[in-house]
């Protein structure tokens, strides 16, 4: 997943244990610096190659995530091209991360990769380093969104998997025709 040479962080390897011992099924990444909500893949399939469609076997779902955070932020639906994020218009606000620039190491690929859990990149706001009196109007901005984004966990398949005896069965794999990408049941 990471490059050869790569050095982890210890506080990095803290999130990626805790992410594999939890089930978790969605998250969200936050930054600042744009106006825009990316999902996976962020890391390019042909690595040399920049501002390259790469898309997962579950391309539908993140679509459905990241429009279900764009469609409910005032600003990011807003139609407006002159506005931070305008450029994002066209696509509805969100974009797959490779597409719009790859990088190796994201958390959202690594969650995708290596746990159940799908996690989509919300840029908040213009401002890469916003001033403290700037957050209450981007928390304002960003919270029905991310309300709305939270019960998308809701959606699709829910129940238990478990033996013929009612005793639920952990790590049995899930999968889902068409999907090449399958997911495992929890504790």
């Amino acid at each position: 997943f990471f490059s050869p040479g790569f050095q982890v962080a210890p506080e990095t390897k803290a999130v990626m244990k805790w992410l594999r011992s939890i089930p978790f099924v969605l998250s969200a990444s936050l930054h600042g610096g744009e106006l825009v909500v990316t999902y996976p893949y962020d890391y390019s399939m042909h690595p040399m190659e920049e501002k390259m469609f790469s898309p997962t076997p579950d391309e539908k779902v993140f679509k459905m995530l990241a429009k279900a955070y764009a469609d409910a932020h005032p600003v990011i639906s807003d139609r407006s091209e002159l506005r931070c994020g305008g450029n994002f218009v066209k696509r509805g606000g969100i974009i797959n991360g490779a597409e719009w620039y790859s990088f190796t190491g994201g958390m959202a690929d690594f969650n995708y990769l290596h746990t159940n859990c799908f996690e989509v990149t919300v840029e908040v706001g213009c401002e890469k380093f916003p001033l403290e009196e700037e957050l209450f109007t981007i928390w304002h901005e960003n919270k029905g969104a991310l309300l709305n984004y939270m019960e998308m966990v809701h959606r699709g398949i829910k129940g238990i998997v478990s033996d013929k005896f009612g005793n639920p069965i952990k790590n049995a794999r899930i999968s889902v025709r068409g999907i090449q990408h399958d997911v495992t049941t929890g504790n």
